[in-house]
């Protein structure tokens, strides 16, 4: 009969290697009936043909009381997350070591003949440059050396005096050195440049200055104080600078005086109205101005001068004495204008000649920082206008830090 395999299961469902309970009586009967004494051994009996082992298919006779219920075939094992569906492959086939292998010649069924290749000939070598002959070197002019196996003999040492033989005098005790002083070096104070020049470099001995040479020592020149100059000039220069005229001008009051040289002003109905005509026109051009004035001043001979403007800050005098004298072309039919030099920083001033009532007329006009004065002039000449309308302004305007 076949060999039970291992792991496999009874015909029954019992666990392997448990033996199923059985009824007491059942296992209590004897397996074989009992052999009679005087029948031979079985085992002394000559052996029978041999015939044929019943087949392997013969089913167990199932056990009268198993102890346990049939047991199932397992279902088939599902597969785990992450594992491949495809089956695995077998193990591949182990090959014994090469010793045991059937030996193959690689060079089988090979014509290996006709190894002897022609060489070709290589050209002969350069001959090479023989290395140059060393010079001679001098032989050695010291002692011969010592033959070997001899010692040197040292030589013989001088005769000392022979010492006096007396009571030996006491040590004396030695003092220690005194100590050397190291000289101080005096502090310099910024902005003082000592006296005492500075110490020259040590020379080499036995050098000799060139003929002519003076010894000058070198100043160090210091370059910070003219920067520091050059910063605060930049700093506070320019803006003192281009502020000064601003604070000198600005602020100022206006008041129109009784009598200016041979001026005098007028007071009559006429020029009071005319004077209110010529301050309204500036407050309304001049809507930025502090305080305003107008008024008519006449001579003795019949020289006319009418003067009107107003005070308040401005920025750029040149281009508001412009636009002036193009305000007043009109009315006066003014010609081009002429720059006149006032010789004061910040005060621009035009002049322009023109006609008024039928008689010819010079207007000029003043702008600075802090005012604005025009004059309409009679019978003079521009240079006498812009002198007249120079002095009439001293005597109006006033600035308050003057």
């Amino acid at each position: 009969m076949p060999e039970p395999q291992p792991g496999a299961r009874p015909a029954d469902g019992s666990t392997p290697g448990a033996e199923p309970e059985r009824d007491r009586a059942v296992a209590d009967e004897p397996t074989s009936p009992p052999v009679p004494p005087d029948q031979p051994d079985p085992s002394d009996q000559p052996d029978p043909p041999d015939e044929p082992e019943p087949a392997a298919t013969a089913e167990v006779p199932a056990p009268r009381w198993s102890g346990s219920a049939p047991v199932p075939p397992p279902l088939p094992r599902r597969s785990a997350w992450g594992e491949s569906a495809e089956p695995t492959p077998p193990p591949p086939v182990s090959v014994g070591p090469p010793e045991h292998q059937t030996p193959v010649d690689p060079w089988a069924g090979v014509d290996t003949g006709g190894w002897d290749l022609p060489s070709a000939e290589l050209p002969p070598l350069p001959p090479t440059m023989p290395y140059p002959t060393p010079p001679a070197t001098r032989q050695w002019s010291g002692p011969p050396a010592p033959p070997a196996g001899s010692h040197p003999v040292p030589p013989p040492a001088a005769p000392s005096a022979p010492r006096a033989i007396g009571p030996v005098p006491p040590a004396r005790p030695m003092s220690p050195p005194a100590p050397t002083k190291v000289p101080k070096v005096p502090k310099q104070r910024r902005g003082r440049r000592s006296s005492a020049p500075p110490p020259a470099p040590p020379t080499p001995p036995g050098w000799q200055a060139p003929k002519g040479y003076v010894p000058v020592p070198v100043r160090r020149r210091r370059r910070w104080p003219w920067l520091l100059l050059l910063t605060l000039a930049c700093c506070c220069g320019c803006p003192a600078y281009y502020g000064f005229p601003i604070s000198a001008q600005y602020p100022a009051r206006a008041a129109l005086p009784a009598q200016v040289d041979d001026l005098s002003l007028r007071q009559d109905t006429r020029s009071t109205e005319t004077a209110r005509t010529l301050e309204s026109e500036v407050r309304k051009e001049h809507w930025l101005a502090e305080d305003t004035f107008a008024g008519v001043y006449a001579t003795t001979s019949g020289k006319r001068v009418t003067v009107f403007g107003g005070t308040g800050f401005r920025l750029s005098p040149e281009s508001d004495a412009e636009a002036e004298i193009s305000r007043l072309t009109e009315r006066y039919a003014l010609d081009a204008p002429e720059s006149v030099d006032t010789g004061v920083r910040g005060r621009h001033e035009r002049c322009a000649v023109g006609s008024a009532d039928g008689s010819d007329v010079v207007v000029c006009t003043s702008v600075d920082h802090g005012s604005i004065a025009t004059g309409v002039f009679t019978r003079l000449s521009v240079a006498d206008s812009a002198e007249l309308l120079a002095t009439l302004r001293a005597q109006i305007v006033q600035p308050e830090r003057g």
